[in-house]
């Protein structure tokens, strides 16, 4: 977000997109496949016939028994006689939008062995997987199989390893999969009696549409409920200044209504690694009484008030386990002392994909599920799973609430077709949306980020026309440009705007274009 001169933004901005042209279109990295963006560990097997397991140790593997020896989360499995890939039976499990149809085994193993999984699948974003391996628990999908195909892990057991859990799932509200002929092959157990609860993998908050890479730290815990955060299915966030930079000086209380997550800007780095602190600035003679008061009184109206640390001077560097915790006490102390509802994650000089989300996790831990998280990266910051902030996004997005990404301030990037777009275009912001969720964020944790006015940032206003129409076309495939998404995602969160004070400025009217926009979104 934006503290410095606008000469100095364009200038950067224009060293972001030499950057981005030179690095990312010569050596094409939008255009990769999704096979090589998931990476090592896991191999998708193609269709064939099966190799020949000389034990198969899992019960029941071609559920010609029923469901005998499985376990199906919420009563999602059945046996069906068609489609089978071998026998008379196989598998239906049907995920819904708050269960991905699990179904598990508990098998004996050995300690110290090599395992191979396999198994037959068919439909869309179906997984296989172990779990309790007691080292790197495996797994592995498909996004789309019409027919019968094969999936396939190795792994090897830990030292103390007697039992795993083997599973396959969908996806959240995707249509029923098919699963068949399950084999994990290596030495049998001991007959070691396992878990009676076996453990899960899918991500704890459900999204409402598939990733299309798959999650990348799952957690080992059966899934809970999603975070009560009581954010509107389609929100819109706005920044608050902390400062007097030439836009309408604002208390809280007189952030206009639209706004439903206010983000304060900004905390403060101490000389504590890592911890961040929290003064009103003098010049907006606003006591501290009196900006508690109006947080709280946002709050009784049904908004969200989180403090954000970062903008573009900010200095806080969160890059080891010490500095983390620092991070996650400071902010829940200021989270304790003005009644913040969260924190907002704004810092433009990179974060760290290891300590950032150890940071963020930490400080849920202490908050509880009513924790608001946001991000605002900037969009260099999101071009691929493998940059720092959608890395860090992915890596949280059991307890994430969404991220904003800046779409301004930028140039040209490279959209999730591979095509280069220019800012200040629908199809600018629709296809680096677009991006984000490929590399699995729900469209739920997706928002579209823009400036108030042409005051409130360097380069790339659009009008609130121009956020409507993306919001429409990444929601229903109306109002697109050029570009147009080849499926929907009606549950996209919202849009984002610096600042509330700069829309004051401007008579509301980004508030008042999009905010009624957003929320008159079905």
């Amino acid at each position: 977000m934006e503290r410095a001169s606008h000469a100095n933004q364009a200038s950067h901005a224009q060293h972001r997109s030499k950057l981005v042209r030179s690095k990312f279109v010569r050596r094409g990295i939008a255009g990769l496949s999704a096979a090589a963006v998931i990476g090592t560990g896991v191999a998708l097997v193609d269709m064939g016939s099966a190799s020949a397991a000389t034990t198969n140790l899992a019960a029941n593997p071609g559920f010609e028994s029923g469901l005998s020896g499985w376990t199906c989360t919420a009563g999602s499995g059945s046996t069906v006689s068609s489609p089978v890939h071998s026998g008379s039976a196989a598998l239906k499990a049907t995920p819904t939008s708050s269960d991905t149809g699990q179904c598990s085994q508990v098998v004996s193993v050995q300690p110290n062995s090599q395992y191979t999984l396999s198994g037959w699948v068919q439909g869309s974003y179906v997984y296989l997987g172990a779990t309790g391996t007691g080292g790197t628990d495996p797994s592995t999908w498909t996004p789309s199989a019409s027919s019968y195909q094969q999936l396939s892990v190795n792994f090897t057991t830990g030292a103390n390893t007697k039992s795993v859990t083997i599973y396959t799932h969908g996806w959240y509200a995707q249509p029923a999969y098919y699963a068949d002929d399950i084999s994990l092959s290596g030495p049998g157990g001991t007959g070691t009696t396992p878990p009676t609860t076996p453990p899960t993998t899918p991500p704890t908050t459900p999204p409402t549409t598939p990733p299309t890479t798959p999650p990348t730290t799952p957690p080992t815990t059966p899934p809970t409920s999603p975070p009560t955060s009581s954010i509107p299915k389609h929100a819109v966030t706005g920044y608050w200044q902390n400062f007097n930079n030439g836009a309408t000086v604002q208390t809280i209380a007189q952030v206009q209504s639209q706004y439903d997550i206010i983000a304060v800007a900004f905390a403060d780095a101490t000389t504590t690694s890592g911890a961040v602190s929290f003064t009103l600035d003098p010049a907006l003679n606003y006591s501290t009484a009196q900006f508690k008061a109006d947080i709280a009184a946002k709050q009784a109206a049904g908004k969200k008030v989180i403090i954000s640390v970062g903008g573009q001077n900010g200095t806080i560097s969160v890059r080891d386990s010490a500095s983390a915790t620092n991070f996650a006490n400071s902010v829940y102390t200021l989270m304790q002392t003005y009644g913040f509802n969260g924190v907002d994650i704004d810092l433009e000089n990179g974060i760290d994909t290891t300590y950032m989300p150890q940071a963020l996790r930490a400080l849920s831990a202490k908050a509880g599920s009513s924790l608001i998280i946001t991000m605002a990266p900037q969009t260099i910051d999101m071009l691929s799973a493998g940059s720092d902030y959608l890395a860090t996004a992915l890596k949280i997005k059991d307890i994430l609430t969404v991220v904003n990404t800046q779409y301004y301030n930028s140039g040209s990037m490279n959209g999730c077709d591979g095509g280069v777009y220019s800012q200040g275009t629908v199809d600018f912001i629709t296809t680096l949306a677009c991006t984000a969720i490929q590399a699995g964020l729900s469209p739920s944790q997706v928002g579209i980020g823009t400036p108030a006015s042409t005051s409130a940032a360097g380069s790339g206003y659009v009008s609130p026309t121009v956020v409507n129409n993306a919001l429409d076309c990444l929601a229903k495939g109306t109002g697109c440009g050029t570009f147009k998404p080849s499926t929907t995602w009606p549950t996209i969160r919202g849009a984002m705007t610096w600042s509330t004070n700069w829309d004051a400025s401007a008579g509301n009217a980004w508030s008042n274009g999009v905010g009624a926009h957003v929320h008159g979104m079905p």
